[in-house]
């Protein structure tokens, strides 16, 4: 395919659609119940508009920063998501090389389709682990020991799928996990029982904060990131619990229907959080301007899921760069236009309710 062709991040969908195996191309693209969330996760942006300064010198604009101490050339993530060979062959491999090239941060999912150890091998460039923990609280010690070994510099706890959300379109196929694409994490497969049976018996529904302090000594000095935080409460407990990042987050609207919008809850999560721990968001984006709104409001950067999946589906490594390119392109030119040379220049005066 052209990429030249593609000029946005939207446009990947299409070509995913076509690319991919039916049940795939679900499996990425569903939310849960009536999908209200998934969508409001797209909407909700548009309540907000942007005030530009004029008259600023924007001759040299630097879009680099760091995400918790790990350096980035952007303030974008690849998100934490599961089973990349759904949409290429060389999974979580072509995923890592583009966003390594792009010096940009993947978090690798534990549901990953190459192992830490065949990803870390793979890239040099910034990574963190998503943790799902288990049942088997040793097999989620041995995760974390691996990816602290490996050079993964953020362990990312997820704590909004004690179970998973009511995804009808999953249902809908039967979603099994082929031979090929079953995660690598681990020796037990998703293979032969269908997908959200296969999570629902896996995951830990007595997980607690008190829980972080394991999870925290098994990562030593690596930061430790609880993504899934939708309330100031949860943003104040998780402060109180020591943890070093939040990620706002609803799981892509994949969980549970009609929470809001994370760029709706993140100056109440930011203001809770109180500096305590760098705030990031997922959810929805898909322009630059998204990415200079959540950096409005507080953020430190994004994750960036459904789309960068889709690129993976178009065209493999080129398409996952191609999307990071132009995202880039679309952030350079936001803040060059908005007035700020620095993403810590983007602040709160920047944005407005429209």
């Amino acid at each position: 395919m052209d990429l030249e062709r593609i000029l946005n991040l939207n446009q990947f969908e299409e070509y995913a659609r076509k690319q991919m195996e039916p049940y795939a191309f679900s499996y990425y693209y569903g939310g849960a119940g009536d999908e209200i969330t998934m969508r409001r996760n797209l909407d909700a942006w548009k309540q907000f508009s942007l005030r530009p300064r004029v008259f600023v010198d924007i001759s040299a604009v630097d879009i680099s920063t760091s995400m918790l101490g790990t350096r980035v050339e952007m303030p974008v993530g690849f998100a934490p998501t599961a089973l990349h060979k759904f949409a290429h062959p060389d999974g979580e491999l072509a995923s890592a090389r583009a966003t390594a090239e792009a010096g940009a941060l993947i978090c690798l999912s534990t549901l990953s389709t190459y192992s830490i150890e065949e990803v870390a091998r793979s890239s040099s460039g910034p990574r963190w682990f998503q943790l799902y923990v288990h049942k088997d609280r040793a097999l989620a010690i041995e995760l974390v020991q691996r990816a602290v070994a490996n050079g993964y510099s953020g362990i990312v706890v997820t704590a909004d799928l004690p179970v998973p959300g009511y995804r009808e379109r999953e249902f809908a196929h039967d979603l099994t996990v082929p031979e090929d694409a079953k995660p690598a994490n681990f020796p037990n497969t998703a293979s032969e029982e269908e997908f959200n049976d296969y999570l629902d018996h896996l995951h830990d529904r007595s997980l607690t904060w008190d829980d972080l302090t394991w999870i925290r000594e098994a990562a030593g000095d690596v930061p430790v990131i609880v993504k899934g935080i939708l309330t100031g409460e949860d943003a104040v407990l998780a402060s109180e619990h020591g943890v070093d990042g939040i990620i706002v987050s609803n799981h892509g609207g994949r969980q549970l229907d009609r929470s809001p919008a994370p760029i709706e809850v993140l100056e109440e999560i930011v203001q809770a959080a109180a500096g305590n721990c760098e705030v990031f968001l997922d959810g929805g984006v898909r322009r630059g301007v998204d990415v200079v709104t959540a950096l409005a409001f507080g953020a430190k950067g994004v994750f960036v899921g459904r789309p960068f999946l889709y690129a993976l589906a178009a065209a493999g490594q080129e398409g996952v760069g191609r999307a990071l390119h132009l995202l880039r392109e679309e952030i350079v030119n936001a803040m060059t236009l908005l007035g700020a040379t620095r993403p810590g220049e983007v602040v709160r005066s920047h944005i407005r309710y429209a």
